[in-house]
């Protein structure tokens, strides 16, 4: 079955630039940086991705930095937890809205 996401497509990432060229290279040249070694580590700044990765679930973003990972020397073991520390992030994230609803209902019910 032929679907929206394709990980080939993640080669052609650089092509976006094709039209917006200038706009295109502070991007890279910004992204080049902040991944770049610096007070973390390029293995901790891919198991950080990692997990925004998950979060937003960009399944281009998954596969780039999970290479990454893999090859900053992380292992399953480091990767998992990554994705579990995100996950309980955007779970908390989703749990602590319930307060906003909560004040709402009891504006509502008076």
């Amino acid at each position: 079955m032929d679907t929206y996401y394709k990980p080939e497509d993640l080669l052609k990432f650089e092509d976006i630039g094709k039209d917006a060229s200038r706009l295109a290279k502070k991007f890279f040249e910004y992204y080049g940086a902040v991944f770049a070694e610096g007070e973390l580590s390029e293995r901790e700044k891919s198991l950080i991705a990692l997990a925004v990765a998950h979060t937003i679930q960009c399944p281009y973003c998954i596969d780039a930095y999970t290479q990454a990972c893999l090859e900053q020397g992380s292992n399953m073991t480091e990767m998992i937890e990554a994705v579990h520390v995100a996950t309980a992030i955007r779970g908390g994230a989703s749990l602590v809205h319930g307060v906003q609803m909560r004040n709402i209902a009891d504006k509502l019910s008076m």
